[in-house]
Parts: C-alpha cells; sequence; structure tokens
C-alpha cells in the first residue's frame, strides 16, 4: 500500500458509509420525497421505506417491529429513557449506572442530581468489569432505573447486560443498555433478554450520522421526550427522516450478513494487531485485556508518552486513531474510563484506542504495526533528556523572607 494512503482506525468514534447504504438512501433524497405520514398514494413509497428499515432493524436485534422508535441517535435515546422513566415512577428517582458510561448517560444523570435527584455511579476493577454484587446492593426500593452500557466505547469491555436485565427484573426496576458500540457487532436476541430499553446509533455501523432508534419492550411504558403530531406510534414526534431511516434499515441488513464473517474477520485483525505490539513495544498493555471486549476495540497503555504528542505523530502518518471518546476530542480532561479503571495512575494520559472495521485490510494492518513502534520510541527519545534534567535539577532552598 502507498506511504500516504489514509489509515482509519477509529471506527469506535464514526465509520464509512457503506456504499450499499447509500444507493438505498438516494431515492428518498429526490423522487421519492413525500412525508411517510401523509395520505395520498405518492407519500406510500416513503412510508413503506420506514416500515422496511424498522422490520429490518427488528431482525437485527431480535425484536418485534413494533418495538422500534427511530430517533435521532444514541444520545437522544438514551436521554428519551432517563427522562421516560422518571416521569412514571412515583416511588423514587434514584437511578443506578456505572462510572464508565458515554457522556449520553452521565450527563443526563449528573443534571438529574442537580435537580434534586440520586444517582448511584458504580466504579468498575482494573479491566473495566463491574461487580455484580455492588450493583445488586445498590439496588433500592425507590431505585428507578438501572443503567449499564453494553459495550464500553473506549475499552470494548462488555458488560454482562443479561444477567443485570435478570436482576432487574427480579427486583421490578427497569433496565436500560447503552449499545451503541455492541450493535452490529456481537450478535443480539431482545426476545429472549429482560431489557426494557436499549439505544443504538445507525454511524457506529456504516449508517449514516443523525439517526438511531430506541428499542421499547412492548410490555414497558414509555414517555416520549419528543411531544409533536404523533409520529412513531406516538412515541417520538416530528417528520420522519425518511433518507436516513431508510439507509438504517439497510445498515442493519449488511450488519446481519457481515455479523458472523465480519466478527472474524475484524476480530482476527484486532488480536493480530495486539500481539504484534505487545511483541515490539516494552511498556505496552492494553486496557481492559482481562474483560471479555467486543472484537473491533484496542485500547493501549504506553509507558512515557503523552496521548496528545501519539496522536499528533500518527496523523502525520495518516494514521487516524483516538485517546479515547471522540467526544472528548479537544478536551484536555483526561478519559474518566481509564481514570475509572485505575484511579492511581496514569493510564489515561498515555492511552490510544484503535478501532477497527470492515473496510480496513490486512495490508493497513501490516503498515500501522509498522509506524507505531517507530511513533512511541521517537516519543520516548523526545521525552528522556527532559525527564533527565528534571531530575538534575537541584533543589533550592529559599534565603530571606518568603516572596
Amino acid at each position: 500500500m502507498a506511504d500516504d494512503e489514509l489509515i482509519y482506525l477509529d471506527n469506535n468514534a464514526t465509520t464509512q458509509l457503506d456504499p450499499v447504504v447509500i444507493e438505498e438512501m438516494l431515492p428518498f433524497f429526490g423522487k421519492y420525497y413525500g412525508n411517510p405520514s401523509a395520505g395520498y398514494v405518492f407519500a406510500a413509497q416513503a412510508r413503506k421505506a420506514v416500515d422496511m428499515a424498522r422490520d429490518q432493524l427488528a431482525r437485527l436485534l431480535g425484536c418485534e417491529p413494533s418495538e422500534i422508535v427511530f430517533t435521532s441517535g444514541g444520545t437522544e435515546s438514551n436521554n428519551a429513557v432517563i427522562n421516560s422513566a422518571l416521569q412514571f415512577e412515583a416511588r423514587g428517582k434514584h437511578v443506578v449506572t456505572s462510572a464508565v458510561e458515554h457522556s449520553a448517560v452521565l450527563r443526563p444523570c449528573q443534571d438529574l442530581t442537580k435537580r434534586g435527584g440520586d444517582v448511584t455511579f458504580l466504579g468498575v476493577d482494573r479491566h473495566g468489569n463491574v461487580d455484580l454484587g455492588e450493583l445488586e446492593a445498590a439496588i433500592r426500593p425507590e431505585t428507578t432505573l438501572v443503567s449499564m452500557m453494553w459495550a464500553n466505547n473506549e475499552t470494548g469491555v462488555i458488560f454482562p447486560v443479561e444477567k443485570i436485565a435478570e436482576m432487574c427484573r427480579e427486583k421490578r426496576v427497569l433496565f436500560h443498555t447503552d449499545a451503541v458500540q455492541a450493535a452490529g457487532k456481537i450478535p443480539i436476541r431482545l426476545r429472549d433478554t429482560a431489557i426494557n430499553f436499549l439505544s443504538l446509533s445507525a454511524h457506529k455501523f456504516h449508517g449514516p450520522k443523525g439517526v438511531g432508534a430506541l428499542y421499547v419492550n412492548r410490555r414497558t411504558r414509555f414517555h416520549p421526550l419528543i411531544a409533536g403530531g404523533g409520529q412513531e406510534n406516538g412515541r417520538r414526534g416530528g417528520t420522519e427522516n425518511v433518507a436516513s431511516i431508510a439507509g438504517l434499515g439497510k445498515a442493519a441488513e449488511r450488519a446481519m450478513e457481515f455479523l458472523s464473517e465480519g466478527k472474524a474477520h475484524v476480530g482476527s485483525m484486532r488480536d493480530r494487531f495486539e500481539k504484534a505490539i505487545l511483541e515490539t513495544v516494552s511498556g505496552a498493555s492494553v486496557n481492559g485485556a482481562g474483560a471479555a471486549r467486543v472484537p473491533n476495540t484496542s485500547s493501549f497503555s504506553f509507558e512515557g508518552i503523552e496521548s496528545s504528542a501519539a496522536l499528533l505523530l500518527l496523523d502525520r502518518h495518516h494514521i487516524c486513531c483516538s485517546a479515547g471518546s471522540a467526544c472528548r476530542t479537544g478536551s484536555q480532561e483526561a478519559s474518566h474510563v481509564l481514570r475509572a479503571m485505575n484511579p492511581s495512575g496514569d493510564g489515561a494520559r498515555r492511552s490510544l484506542r484503535f478501532s477497527f472495521g470492515r473496510f480496513n485490510t490486512e495490508a493497513q494492518v501490516d503498515r500501522v504495526i509498522e509506524i507505531i513502534p517507530r511513533v512511541i520510541e521517537k516519543l520516548r527519545q523526545i521525552a528522556a533528556p527532559v525527564r533527565e534534567t528534571a531530575q538534575m535539577r537541584p533543589e533550592t532552598t529559599a534565603i530571606g523572607p518568603a516572596a
């Protein structure tokens, strides 16, 4: 491959649009522009596309089409669940979640505490696992909702959400999972679980940005976040984004086709990459290596470097990765996920996330395996004189009155 070819390894931030998905969307930008809620024949094509997308996504999730609500994405879906649970439950406003959730769950939970609500943020161990005993103990009589992500966006660590959902059902507490990083990457069969709500976003599995979905179990009450004209069976107001919904449906269909084959292909690339980096770079470790992870995500911690400097050098080699969540880009704050896994260490400031996808190639993996050791070594060489100077600087004692 050419040295200047872009190597995109930030698929947890967003993914390349599948060309087949683009083809599916195009007619609804032009020929079939009707409002799906209209009663005339011309609108029927748009309505049919929305219905078909609902069927396609339901097959990916293993649920009924009527349990799917189309939204603008994972963030809206997460907020809608938290808002709905608090609207209905009169027994209290206590929510249980984890300290490593995406900001789309953390922020509304933090806002809830400012309004007088009560939230328990459960910690994780050094591998990123949540303790189910601690979780069970955190559920109180006034608990309204438990929200735990299915797969972590930074480390790929998988939470045992089916077990957590069963625990919540026994305690008669609603359970929601943010599955934005799980949908399309691991098999999901919601009808065999006790999950009440599930959030996802199309652009994480080669669909368009700005569209997502919320699964609402048919036996679970739901109060809409966005009130309007009664679209989505009264569960989400606003004219449907038909082109993007059609794209989401096709992306879901494609994800099903590639799930078994793609999981093996993407997982083998990720595993080969990790093995090579661990063998060639001293002081490298995988965050979450001791936990179950989705097959595409690799979060590395490198001793003696700063993540921001590494990102700049890798970008010069046309390699796209991240220091954590893309939602934190530009922030000076270290990853809350990695700090939760190791509160006393500095791994959060020296970690890089590489996330693989269906369109990555073995040649790209070879190239990255070649480049990363050189980049890490260069950064360590630059940092070494600075550390030595700091260590050699003599301590000074103030003489006379302090300034």
